[in-house]
């Protein structure tokens, strides 16, 4: 079993866990995700590698409290354990030869973006970070991006903090004034990555995407991390978790993706109140 080692909420519904896993903490690459379970009677979840302390063997996790298995993890204290917490897994992002790169990330994919730029930063390429936000209420790791970026630009949709606006606006704007980045790594919700691409596109900048959202058990077997791609004129299907979670952007059919991502968003809801008035019994 894996003991929880420390935790903090970043915000209102984001946690930071630190688990003590020192064979996942010894090989774990940036773009990599492990799989755990709550207890004996718990789903499969996967979640993205945040940090690892290789010589405390621990590490770091950040989710969002989206459905069932994430509020029973949230409810964990320090000093307990996991039943499982398997990894790594999935395939390292390719950072190989980038010396000037633009990390995008949305929302809690700021939590997958940052050791990807952490990596960039330790190995001399000059880090530009696009990080956004709905609010200033639900900031993540503003100070973590800065330490490791050359560059941060932090927008909000309502203004509230920093720029006004999604990360896309920056994002145009240093690509139209004739700035170069050997690649773009965005992490966030599928509507944001789709239209980071878009403004892409016109310019040609390669643009790797995590499919990370879209993954459910991790492991290919249930099939809902399928996605098509359009390669060279013909349509292939891939699974984020065992082919990624990493992709060439311009290839993803993202209208599909975000199609299939809502197919089960009743029940997940269901499941996700059942836990909530299940965990509010059992602390009264």
């Amino acid at each position: 079993m894996y003991q929880i080692q420390k935790t903090r909420y970043l915000n209102d519904s984001v946690m930071e866990m630190h688990i003590l896993a020192p064979l996942v903490a010894k090989k774990a690459l940036p773009g990599q995700f492990i799989i755990l379970r709550v207890d004996e009677d718990g789903e499969r979840i996967p979640l993205t590698v945040s940090d690892c302390d290789r010589k405390n063997g621990t590490v770091k996790i950040i989710f969002q409290l989206v459905g069932s298995t994430t509020r029973r993890l949230a409810a964990k204290k320090e000093g307990e354990y996991l039943a499982d917490f398997v990894g790594p897994l999935g395939t390292p992002t390719d950072l190989c030869g980038l010396k000037r790169v633009c990390i995008i990330g949305g929302g809690v994919g700021c939590a997958i973006a940052l050791p990807i730029a952490k990596a960039l930063h330790e190995s001399g390429a000059e880090v530009t970070s696009i990080i956004g936000f709905r609010s200033k209420d639900i900031l993540i790791l503003e100070d973590e991006f800065r330490a490791m970026s050359d560059r941060l630009i932090v927008t909000t949709d309502d203004g509230s903090y920093g720029r006004q606006g999604n990360v896309t606006v920056p994002l145009k704007e240093m690509l139209s004034s004739g700035e170069h980045f050997d690649r773009i790594i965005t992490i966030g919700p599928l509507i944001m990555m789709k239209f980071v691409v878009l403004t892409a596109k016109p310019f040609g900048t390669p643009v790797t995407v995590s499919m990370n959202p879209i993954m459910i058990d991790g492991t290919g077997m249930c099939g809902g991390c399928r996605l098509t791609l359009h390669r060279n004129g013909e349509r292939i299907t891939r699974f984020a978790c065992v082919d990624g979670p990493d992709f060439d952007g311009y290839e993803i059919d993202f209208d599909e993706a975000m199609s299939r991502g809502r197919t089960y968003s009743d029940f997940e809801r269901h499941a996700y109140e059942e836990t909530c008035n299940l965990l509010n019994r059992e602390v009264e």
